[in-house]
């Protein structure tokens, strides 16, 4: 579904990514690992548009890479960024409505999906965005991306500063996707989280690719982790 190769990303004359390779196929979560400073996030945005970057990324075949954003986003892909990008002014349902998609096919998400999913946003739909916790931002990032009705997430950090119980539910949520068959690139630095759910994963390690394999091969690989993920 999604295929990377040879990607390069550049942050004016700092060369960034060194010729990443990786895959996600349909249904399929797959998890990018690594410590902040790898390349992992650089990764997302150089996929998503709004990092300079050569390569290839395809998308069920066809080739995103250079297109911008926003047409990336109408191939199919929602991308939930670490800084969330909420509109803060805007209430909670606000917010979900502007992340809807519009057409003639019926979406396989719906608002009563999202307030199932996360009940607090229901509570909390006529409120303003910006006056809600960290944690329920979250929540209505994931959900937005969601309303989009995409066939593949990139997630990046969704669990960063959340408490336990947050944590909990934007696992079960992560499960849910899996579940319903949309396929997901998760960024994330909790192993229990991203080994748990995750079919694949990749490690990175000074903007390349150091390890890919399974759940199962990466806790066996106590080199891999002491050097590119433990700290």
């Amino acid at each position: 579904m999604l295929k990377v190769d040879n990607l390069h990303a550049y942050y004016g004359k700092s060369h960034v990514l060194h010729g990443v390779q990786m895959n996600v196929q349909p249904g399929e979560i797959v998890a990018l690992l690594g410590r902040n400073g790898s390349g992992r996030s650089t990764t997302a945005k150089a996929i998503m548009g709004p990092v300079d970057a050569t390569g290839s990324v395809k998308f069920r075949d066809h080739q995103v890479l250079g297109r911008k954003p926003f047409e990336i986003a109408h191939t199919g892909i929602g991308y939930v960024p670490e800084n969330r990008d909420i509109f803060p002014k805007l209430t909670v349902h606000q917010n979900l409505m502007l992340g809807e998609k519009r057409g003639n096919k019926k979406p396989r998400w719906s608002f009563d999906d999202m307030y199932r999913l996360f009940p607090r946003l229901k509570e909390r739909q006529h409120t303003q965005a910006g006056v809600m916790s960290g944690g329920e931002q979250q929540m209505l990032t994931l959900c937005r991306t969601l309303m989009g009705d995409p066939d593949l997430i990139i997630i990046d950090e969704p669990t960063e500063g959340l408490a336990p119980m947050i944590v909990e539910l934007v696992a079960e949520y992560l499960k849910e996707l899996k579940e319903r068959g949309i396929s997901v690139l998760l960024i994330e630095q909790k192993l229990t989280i991203a080994l748990e759910i995750s079919q694949r994963c990749y490690v990175m390690g000074h903007g390349s690719i150091v390890f890919e394999g399974t759940p199962a091969e990466l806790r066996a690989n106590a080199y891999i982790r002491k050097e590119w993920l433990e700290v």
